[in-house]
């Protein structure tokens, strides 16, 4: 029988709790074996508009799922140069874990973007896609996206960065060992 791994993936600029609650109910209700966050590349471009570099963006994932055995985290897409791929990545995932059953989370305004993923239909035959609070989701949609549903928590990482540019505090919508990391390294601000 092949382990059940669950994949979330995103910018996580910050990590906040909101991710943390999708991954927790991803592998509950799924009955995966662990979570692996997946911090995408920043492109250049990005960083220009105030988010934080690669390095700060890993120990922050790292200091938001210390103590939780059921994640952990993959900085691969962060080392490629160019565009880094889901397909790309899930190819050579597949190939280190060839007795894995891998699931890829996404968020329900993501589920619509589907169709325009490089390799799509490729793609779908190398994981499962859940799709999370899906409310307005067209049941006609040409992929099997299987849905969880997570208590809704209005919570973005842009949000947050804005709050940290105006001065706001973040207390409570991030782990305390990551608001510490964002006060002690003056991120976002």
């Amino acid at each position: 029988m092949k382990a059940k791994i669950g994949i979330l993936g995103g910018t996580f600029d910050p990590p906040h709790h909101a991710h943390l609650i999708i991954a927790n109910e991803a592998r509950i209700q799924l009955g995966l074996e662990k979570i692996i966050f997946l911090p995408n590349a920043a492109p250049p471009h990005k960083k220009e508009s105030g988010l934080t570099s690669n390095a700060d963006r890993l120990k922050m994932i790292e200091l938001a799922i210390t103590g939780n055995p059921f994640f952990e985290v993959d900085d691969r897409e962060m080392h490629r140069t160019g565009k880094s791929y889901t397909y790309d990545t899930m190819i050579e995932m597949t190939k280190e874990f060839p007795n894995a059953a891998f699931s890829f989370i996404i968020g329900g305004d993501m589920v619509e973007y589907l169709p325009k993923w490089y390799h799509i239909n490729e793609l779908i035959k190398l994981v499962n896609f859940v799709g999370v609070n899906r409310p307005h989701y067209d049941e006609g949609a040409p992929y099997d996206i299987e849905e969880i549903e997570v208590p809704a928590l209005d919570i973005s990482s842009s949000m947050l960065r804005e709050r940290l540019a105006a001065g706001s505090p973040i207390d409570y919508y991030v782990p305390n060992k990551v608001s510490e990391y964002i006060k002690e390294h003056h991120l976002y601000e």
